[in-house]
């Protein structure tokens, strides 16, 4: 189905395009560092205290050498959502790890007070009709969602054999036995005939390498790692250990939009050091209508869901089910996340069409900072000056309003590169002191870095192949999902397939898939799983020679990891003409040339 042709142009007489884009070119050049995104250090090391599960106490365990027919590295809903098709086509045998204590992901890890999604429940929680749940919240709270993945392992029985506070640290493929030997950090070595890898990219906290961090005698922790044992109180607030205590939160994206409003009622004094404002629009959350919810007939999740990603793919739709800023802004996402254009004008102005739109929206963001901060020098620092989709948005109805606290100080970064230093007692920027008890990194994660990708997970395959070698001149796989001298292997992700910002759609689509191969595979009696090097090379043209070149775009964006840190990101490594494209193309190749990567037995 071609996508719908856009709105028609827009009223421009009150935009200045020159004006703006000047504006935008004076605050990236503000923030770029020389260093890049060099400028963090990731938990590990001498900061590897700051990614240690504070939850779950970990159980001493014997190391185990036994045979599983699937492994699934990762505990999140990636892994969890392949458990559950897996479980569906008929696996018995399913051994579920992660390095957390339990199920659930970033959800697992993210516990602050305030944590919600920002993708409408409904669409965003996979398989609730299965567990035969619907959530209480239109964007539901993160404990509830965490308690959802639970539910799902609970439901399929993934934790019969599960593995928790275990890192695989080794994948290597025996030849003779047609199995992967996989090694961990707990002495385990396992064998395995089918390695589903799901490791998920926003579980490892980043830090910013700020000169002196290591000297600070007060207190500090990542969001992802909240010490409530410090502070008090839960995820809905209540933080009392903070109510004598000069709180410094570091970072205003997702999470410390969230966070902040929290800090500031509870503690003494809060500081907020921001480098970069986020766009901060209405959230209007709300409590599922009960009739509503009555109302739903089976299928209705499916149905909600692939609407959702229709409407923001650029897809043509008759009727927007979700109705709220994603959906609404659906055009100005294909900057960053791929989809369907309107290829009714020409390039040149379906680009001046976006910047025009993109420019109201931004104006609508920085009218609202003026109408609820009371300081016009605060509010002016609160205003983003960048494209829409240079960061990822943000919603909510309480972030904005905390600025109009005598107890909320913000403390902006943008002419100093970020924060300068910290002393034994205080956060320094510039020449200002800012003397503190606690700091609070809401400093994200390293994105997109699995243990795949990074090396820190070595995967061998044939003749001791070394998977991130093969793919030293780019990822060579067929739909993103398994490789050509690596049998038996399939990643979750979004490397050479299609995005979205519901991620846990695409994940429960690429978990269908794999599901559905390896049942294919089984009930052909297929020796191995993997795909041909004509295969891949083929797939890795065709992402090449579809791809949207978004290069301009990220150069004119302020640093952030969307374009890492204003380095830009490398095209040609998802499937450009979007998720439900992608997704009609795996229907029709598992419908017509599943054969294609199935090696049958002598």
């Amino acid at each position: 189905m071609p996508p719908v042709p856009d709105t028609p142009v827009p009223d421009t007489s009150e935009i200045d395009l020159d004006a703006l884009r000047a504006r935008y070119a004076r605050e990236r050049d503000r923030r770029i560092r020389p260093d890049g995104a060099l400028q963090y250090r990731s938990a590990a090391g001498e900061f590897g205290y700051y990614a240690k599960d504070p939850y779950t106490p970990r159980t001493e365990r014997e190391p185990l050498t036994d045979t599983v027919e699937v492994l699934v590295i990762g505990g999140g809903f990636g892994g969890l959502v392949t458990g559950a098709r897996l479980r569906q086509a008929g696996v018995d045998s399913i051994r579920m790890t992660d390095e957390a204590g339990d199920f659930g992901g970033t959800w697992y890890w993210n516990r602050y007070p305030g944590i919600h999604c920002d993708i409408e429940s409904y669409s965003y929680m996979p398989l609730l009709e299965e567990v035969g749940y619907v959530p209480k919240w239109r964007y539901a709270p993160g404990e509830e969602i965490r308690r959802h993945a639970v539910a799902i392992a609970e439901t399929f029985g993934l934790y019969r054999d599960a593995l928790f506070h275990t890192r695989v640290t080794g994948l290597n493929w025996d030849e003779q036995t047609d199995t992967w030997v996989v090694e961990t950090d707990r002495g385990d070595r396992m064998r395995a005939r089918f390695v589903i890898t799901s490791s998920g990219t926003l579980t490892q906290p980043k830090l910013p390498g700020i000169p002196g961090i290591e000297t600070f005698r007060g207190h500090t922790f990542h969001t992802s790692r909240w010490d409530y044992g410090y502070t008090g109180g839960d995820q809905d607030g209540g933080l009392t250990g903070l109510a004598d205590k000069r709180v410094a939160v570091v970072g205003t994206g997702a999470t410390g939009v969230q966070v902040v409003p929290h800090l500031a009622r509870d503690a003494e004094h809060l500081y907020v050091f921001q480098r970069t404002p986020s766009t901060v629009d209405v959230r209007d959350n709300r409590p599922t209508d009960p009739e509503w919810a009555a109302s739903l007939r089976p299928g209705w999740q499916r149905e909600r869901m692939e609407n959702f990603l229709a409407v923001v793919s650029g897809e043509q739709v008759e009727t927007d089910l979700t109705q709220d800023g994603w959906t609404s802004t659906a055009r100005l996402q294909r900057k960053m996340i791929s989809g369907a254009l309107d290829t009714s004008v020409s390039a040149e102005e379906r680009e001046r069409i976006d910047e025009i739109i993109d420019a109201q929206k931004m104006n609508q963001i920085r009218a609202r900072v003026d109408e609820v901060v009371d300081d016009p020098e605060t509010a002016e620092l609160l205003k983003p000056w960048y494209r829409y989709m240079c960061k990822r948005p943000c919603f909510s109805d309480h972030y904005l309003q905390a600025f109009n606290r005598p107890d909320v100080t913000l403390v902006d970064t943008a002419d100093h590169g970020g924060i300068t230093r910290m002393t034994e007692d205080a956060v320094v920027v510039g020449e200002t002191e800012y003397p503190v008890d606690c700091v609070v990194f809401a400093t994200g994660f390293e994105v997109g870095v699995s243990g795949v990708l990074s090396g820190t997970l070595p995967v061998r395959g044939r003749g001791g192949q070394d998977l991130l070698a093969s793919w030293s001149s780019g990822p060579r796989t067929l739909h993103g999902f398994y490789s050509n001298g690596f049998p038996n292997l399939f990643h979750l992700g979004a490397l050479q397939n299609a995005n979205s910002v519901n991620f846990t759609h695409i994940l429960l689509e690429q978990a269908e898939h794999i599901a559905a191969v390896v049942a294919e595979a089984r009930k052909t009696g297929a020796r191995v799983v993997e795909p041909s090097r004509e295969a891949t090379e083929a797939w890795a043209r065709t992402v090449r020679e579809t791809a949207h070149d978004n290069s301009a775009f990220q150069a004119e964006c302020t640093p952030g990891y969307y374009n890492l840190e204003g380095a830009g990101l490398p095209g040609g490594f998802s499937y450009s003409p979007g998720p439900v494209a992608f997704h009609r193309l795996l229907a029709r190749w598992r419908a017509e040339s599943m054969h294609e990567v199935l090696e049958p037995r002598p």
